[in-house]
């Protein structure tokens, strides 16, 4: 028997409880992996609070890196002793599990386990939105809503680092100094300040090439004020709630809007290897760094998710088994 955080209700932090769960062999096509790290997302906070329904009881996560244990028949990309990254749809917060042995990639040997667990869902999500949603290039202009949050430092390292001029939205004056230390050019607290007259100034007048929009229902509208007439906005989380119809009928007729999935563009194992090998590439040129804010052990994972909807965090957080 090994561990995890298994919730049988929703509701608060405190519905993670640490159990006992059992793990079999790992039938064919399938890897039993022992997690050394598990990255946290605000998409987990969903999913526990009941926001978005599940099965029950469960168990959160949707990244995490380790170490191959076992393997079932027919399995020939990996092997025993490999380690190894992924993103899943929930299942992650154990020690160990099964899994489809597709949906690992190994990690070079450059990228620690922290940074595997912190990047495979984060850096990668950055990776579709700028290299495939959009393909920014030198010269544009990008607004980045949560830009000191996990996929922000990522989306602002690497925006710049594509030549980019980064606008990014943040909470308070010590997440918009770590944006601007990770290539935000024009953090704004927005709690204290309107980020449309800033991306008036900045782009004079004529507004963004890309928007992405994590926050949801609380942004969109300015969002699609902020872009510029055929830019794209993007859609790829919902923060703050879902956006609702109402807000849907309002979307200008000469601005391009998106709603995005990591999964939709990681459909095949070749493109999931490809967009890996993108996003670990440019880690280890040292374009773009992991931020690992802080992190908590596994059994803590109530109190990683109360520091997160308190908005205590910064950058990425990992949980340790």
């Amino acid at each position: 028997m090994v561990k995890a955080v298994v919730m049988h209700k929703p509701g608060g932090p405190e519905v993670l409880q640490w159990e006992e769960v059992a793990v079999g062999d790992p039938g064919t096509g399938e890897a039993r992996v022992r997690n050394t790290a598990v990255g946290l997302n605000f998409l987990d906070t969903l999913f526990r609070s009941g926001a978005i329904p599940m099965d029950l009881p469960a168990i959160l996560g949707w990244e995490a890196a380790g170490v191959v244990e076992a393997i079932g028949g027919g399995v020939t990309a990996i092997g025993p002793g490999m380690r190894v990254a992924y993103h899943t749809p929930n299942g992650c917060y154990a020690e160990e599990r099964l899994i489809k042995a597709d949906e690992l990639v190994p990690l070079p040997e450059a990228i620690s386990d922290d940074q595997g667990a912190a990047g495979i869902l984060k850096g990668m999500t950055a990776q579709y939105l700028l290299r495939l949603t959009t393909r920014i290039k030198a010269g544009d202009t990008v607004l980045v809503h949560a830009a000191a949050g996990g996929v922000g430092l990522f989306m602002c390292q690497w925006a710049k680092h594509l030549g980019a001029t980064v606008i990014g939205t943040v909470g308070t004056d010590e997440k918009a100094a770590l944006a601007k230390a990770h290539g935000c050019d024009h953090p704004v607290v927005y709690t204290r300040d309107d980020f449309l007259p800033v991306v008036q100034e900045v782009t004079g007048g004529v507004g963004c090439d890309a928007v992405y929009d994590s926050v949801g229902a609380d942004t969109i509208e300015r969002s699609w004020q902020s872009v510029r007439p055929h830019g794209t906005v993007a859609s790829f989380g919902m923060a703050s709630g879902p956006i609702t119809p109402e807000q849907l009928a309002k979307q200008p007729t000469d601005r391009y809007f998106i709603r995005t999935t990591l999964q939709s563009y990681n459909a095949t194992r070749e493109d999931f290897l490809a967009n890996a090998k993108d996003f670990f590439d440019v880690v280890e040129s040292g374009a773009v760094k992991v931020t690992v804010g802080q992190t908590f052990a596994l059994k803590d994972a109530a109190k990683a998710h109360a520091a997160l909807i308190g908005r205590a965090t910064t950058g990425s957080t990992v949980l340790r088994p």
